[in-house]
């Protein structure tokens, strides 16, 4: 566990300096092409530390206003708070959580926050309406064992990230097109070149996306499993929650392709697979629940 600890924040860390390197070629070509001269790489430079170093220190607010969550009360949510005071026991971690829920059918969780000391745990109020005690407690366990391995450091650093990067090149592209069809300077090799440009990162945007989603390797959902049990003593809670959430057809208006990974289940129903692939952000439900009936 701790080798996978320091892996994952190796991983944060090489997630941050290439979005700081993107980032700066970015907005460096959108100054080279607005003008702005032998000051672009300055500006474009500036800018990209500036918007790194708040994103990776606001990273879990940024998350939490994009899936509009709310706090957990002991008044509303009585039995989710219990569950999470009980657990932090035997988690053995350094700060209790904060608790967030989002107004939604859909049954799904996730964690997130730059560290164990800045953690949250949002849970879905369709969750609360149709687990159990022992299969909540099974999910609140899955989500606090990847706060104590740092799962969620690399996590919501890249789901901010990638999310902001997307949107840079579509306003990139966009920018370019519309100068081009309206500029009175026609330059066509110049147009034709940046063109080129926007093309290249409106094509590598989302794959870079799902590149740097895949960094977060699955492989983390199975550890974070076998962590929750270790938590629980009690597999079968985490077991029956994970089929039902697998069966539980509920849209998530909040997710987005940026956040989808961050979750125990997909969010998006229509693109749930029996077996796992090299593509899909989840492992097969049936793989995980296979995985936890061989512990022993």
């Amino acid at each position: 566990m701790y080798n996978d600890i320091r892996k994952n924040k190796v991983k944060t860390m090489v997630v941050v300096f290439g979005f700081l390197t993107m980032i700066t070629l970015i907005l460096y070509y959108l100054c080279y092409y607005f003008e702005f001269g032998e000051f672009a790489i300055v500006i474009a430079l500036t800018f990209s530390i500036i918007s790194t170093i708040l994103t990776y220190y606001n990273c879990d607010k940024i998350v939490l206003a994009s899936v509009r969550a709310r706090p957990a009360t002991r008044e509303e949510d009585l039995q989710l708070t219990n569950i999470l005071d009980a657990l932090m026991i035997t988690a053995d971690l350094p700060t209790k959580p904060r608790l967030y829920v989002v107004d939604s059918d859909q049954a799904n969780a996730f964690a997130t926050g730059r560290n164990p000391q800045n953690a949250v745990i949002c849970i879905t109020k369709g969750l609360l309406n149709k687990l159990d005690y022992y299969e909540l407690e099974g999910v609140v366990a899955h989500e606090l064992a990847h706060i104590k391995n740092y799962d969620i450091m690399l996590s919501a650093v890249v789901s901010v990230m990638v999310g902001f990067v997307i949107i840079l090149s579509d306003i990139f592209t966009r920018s370019i097109f519309r100068r081009s069809g309206n500029s009175k300077r026609d330059n066509n090799k110049g147009n034709a070149i940046f063109m080129l440009i926007g093309l290249v990162f409106l094509i590598l945007s989302p794959i870079i996306s799902k590149l740097i989603q895949l960094a977060v390797s699955r492989r983390r959902e199975y550890l974070a499993d076998a962590t929750a049990i270790s938590f629980t003593r009690n597999k079968d809670g985490l077991i029956s929650a994970l089929n039902k959430l697998n069966s539980d057809n509920a849209n998530l208006e909040t997710a987005s392709k940026s956040n989808a990974y961050m979750y125990i289940v997909t969010p998006f129903k229509d693109k749930k697979t029996k077996k796992s692939n090299l593509l899909s952000t989840h492992p097969a439900i049936e793989d995980r629940v296979q995985a936890l009936e061989n512990l022993k």
